[in-house]
């Protein structure tokens, strides 16, 4: 058979042209594109962490940011509540003195409608004993038919009023 005779020849120049073709393209792939793949990979796994180390830079930074953020805030609203406070320290203290003060214009109208009171008490008790001591002289006149002189009249009501 012809064709087992020529199979020799024939395997052994496709085995030659197949290593001839095997060894170019390791040569063009292994040694010429691998390499940059392979740099590229690297490069872009070194920007990758990069990256990262730039986000947590960045993330470490808005936290040191927001703890002074925190402290500021925290300040200030201290602040504001020692304003408050002192604000109404002041606002109390105003308070007691227009009450101290509307307490004593209250006393000395109170003093002074007490006296005016008084005034008029006695001036009710002069009246009533002038009064009575006129009735008196009636009434002594009219049913012992003695007259009494005002001054003993005045005196005897004075007692009584007194007594009573």
């Amino acid at each position: 058979m012809p064709q087992i005779a020529q199979l020799a020849e024939f395997a052994s120049s496709q085995i030659f042209w197949t290593l001839i073709f095997f060894g170019i393209t390791f040569f063009l792939i292994g040694r010429g594109m691998v390499p940059k793949v392979m740099e590229t990979v690297e490069l872009r796994d070194k920007q990758i962490a990069d990256d990262l180390a730039a986000a947590q830079g960045a993330r470490d930074a808005a936290d040191e940011q927001e703890d002074a953020w925190r402290v500021r805030e925290n300040e200030n609203r201290a602040a504001a509540q020692s304003l408050i406070a002192d604000a109404k320290i002041k606002a109390a203290t105003k308070t007691e003195t227009k009450l101290a003060k509307s307490q004593e214009r209250l006393d000395a109208q109170l003093a002074e409608a007490e006296a005016r009171i008084e005034a008029a008490r006695i001036d009710a008790m002069t009246e009533v004993e002038s009064v009575a001591a006129e009735a008196t002289q009636d009434i002594l006149a009219r049913l012992a038919g003695a007259k009494v002189d005002k001054r003993t009249a005045r005196s005897a009501v004075k007692k009584a009023l007194a007594n009573g």
